[in-house]
């Protein structure tokens, strides 16, 4: 075997398990910066629907754990432009029909309101709309599940699987099997 793959592919490997803590830990509200490509009535219906979908009740919603700036950060780096498009028209959407059913903008409706307008685009005839209706609301679960808060304290996850322990007594057996 040649000594300098060998020794290349240690290194490697060595340095993999050193990045491997940082990347493979849940991801925090507080790490995330966005670029805003919302408008900023977008941003607030974004927050809103969020919240819609996870509201806090007797435990944490997705606002608290930020699955709000997720969404914002994951949409600008992470999708192309017409899918962008798409989310943004899906917000403007969710807005004007509120402004038009309830007479004011969606972040300023009441749960159940919200409710209802949510559940009215779930099931929209306009296939752009209801498709992405349904990557924001299946990236918004994602996000909130894969959060650092929810992995950690309701997931009960951790990094390494098992615990090491490391002074254990064995049992002696003889040669049938028998204690």
């Amino acid at each position: 075997m040649d000594r300098r793959k060998a020794i290349r592919n240690v290194l490697l490997g060595s340095a993999g398990m050193t990045a491997l803590p940082s990347w493979a830990n849940g991801w925090s509200a507080n790490g995330i910066t966005i670029s805003h490509w919302l408008t900023a009535d977008n941003e607030e219906t974004l927050r809103a629907v969020a919240d819609t979908l996870i509201p806090p009740g007797n435990a944490i919603g997705a606002l608290d754990v930020g699955v709000d700036r997720f969404m914002m950060k994951l949409f600008a780096e992470c999708y192309e432009t017409d899918i962008q498009n798409g989310i943004e028209g899906l917000l403007s959407t969710i807005d004007k029909s509120a402004i038009t059913i309830h007479g004011t903008g969606f972040a300023t409706c009441g749960q159940e309101q919200r409710q209802q307008l949510i559940e009215a685009i779930a099931v929209s005839e306009n296939e752009s709309v209801r498709d992405s209706y349904d990557l924001f609301k299946r990236e918004c679960i994602r996000g909130f599940r894969t959060s650092k808060e929810v992995m950690t304290q309701y997931l009960n996850y951790k990094v390494a699987p098992g615990h090491y322990i490391g002074c254990v007594d064995v049992k002696e057996t003889n040669e049938s099997g028998d204690n």
